[in-house]
């Protein structure tokens, strides 16, 4: 796996965290935490919780599994991903639009698909 395949599935975990973080049992949330956000190894995350490296690794393999089966079925993150590419293709649109115009259509747009 190259540097920016790692990077890219280290990002699209983090993605899938802040959405189904909840979801998640509090030893998935602590491991993916550590490891995807914090950048622990695998030793030091197995050191801190007395247990060995191939235990942590199962439980971060299936922490990602069930964060790809979450999105499977409910697909929020990719919704979201629609929801900004609209806005951008919306912001585009208005790019000749007076500022003012511009702005509150932003605005409007944010409060419709709930993200303002």
């Amino acid at each position: 796996m190259t540097i920016d395949q790692m990077l890219e599935k280290t990002n699209r975990v983090n993605l899938l965290f802040d959405f189904y973080e909840p979801l998640l049992t509090e030893k998935q949330r602590t491991f993916l935490q550590l490891y995807f956000h914090d950048d622990y190894s695998l030793g030091e995350i197995a050191e801190n919780f007395a247990i060995s490296r191939q235990a942590v690794y199962e439980h971060i393999k299936r922490a990602e599994t069930t964060l790809l089966d979450y999105e499977q079925k409910l697909q929020l993150l990719h919704k979201h991903e629609q929801r900004m590419k609209l806005r951008e293709t919306l912001s585009e649109v208005l790019g000749d639009c007076e500022p003012g115009l511009q702005r509150k259509a932003a605005e409007l747009f944010d409060t419709i698909v709930g993200i303002g």
